[in-house]
């Protein structure tokens, strides 16, 4: 009479498979991993090829064309409602090829608004002091302009945030010069469901919008774009 065989695998067999699935497991781990970074990468690539060409666009404006586009950016800008009803204004002092936001300044003063201008710290965070006509400036070592002296308020405080961007698309994403300093100041502004205090309203000329921005997961978006064509 013939006896029934029990058949159990090897140990050695059973490890060798265990083994084989654990370092397949690795090698797909290690493949998406590899995707993700190249995503991310070709993303940044295309940020810096995006900001290359707006600088480049804003740059060859004639200065007779760039100042008229800022006066039809802050004659649309002062006669919103979100403008006339706001109290207290971060505003960006220009650099040469930005936007000029001198006469904004001034008609905020004219509506007895007060009016706060982005410092760099010490420490590299962003702080808002307040700027008036008799204020002292000095360049920073960006080369822009700050208030030496004034009234620092919180960010959260701001009624509307007047921010100069390099780039921008139809979606209200911004591509800034990379420091990161505005995304650091409003990050409380990324948890709320819709926006309401302050706005971040940035000002740009029509030739630096661009198709589409791929967001990094920290960037802040826009309430909206204010150009020469008006709000985007």
């Amino acid at each position: 009479m013939r006896k029934a065989c029990c058949c159990h695998g090897s140990p050695h067999l059973l490890l060798r498979f265990e083994s084989d699935g654990r370092q397949r497991h690795r090698r797909e781990a290690s493949s998406q991993f590899a995707g993700r970074m190249s995503d991310k990468n070709n993303d940044q690539s295309l940020i810096r090829a995006q900001r290359r060409d707006a600088l480049v666009a804003r740059r060859g404006m004639h200065a007779g064309d760039r100042r008229l586009a800022s006066h039809k950016i802050a004659d649309f800008l002062t006669r919103t409602a979100y403008f006339s009803r706001s109290r207290f204004i971060a505003c960006y002092l220009p650099a040469y090829d930005e936007v000029d936001t001198w006469s904004i300044i001034s008609r905020a003063w004219r509506m007895k608004k007060r009016v706060f201008a982005p410092v760099i710290a010490q420490h590299g965070k962003m702080q808002f002091r307040e700027v008036s006509a008799n204020s002292d400036l000095v360049h920073n070592f960006y080369g822009i302009h700050e208030p030496v002296t004034g009234a620092v308020i919180s960010a959260k405080r701001l009624d509307i945030v007047l921010a100069p961007l390099v780039a921008f698309d139809s979606a209200h994403h911004r591509i800034g010069m990379g420091g990161g300093y505005y995304d650091r100041a409003f990050s409380f502004a990324g948890l709320r469901d819709a926006y309401h205090k302050p706005k971040i309203i940035g000002l740009a000329f029509d030739c630096q919008k661009v198709d589409e921005i791929s967001p990094n997961p920290w960037d802040i978006r826009v309430f909206h774009v204010i150009t020469e064509s008006g709000a985007n």
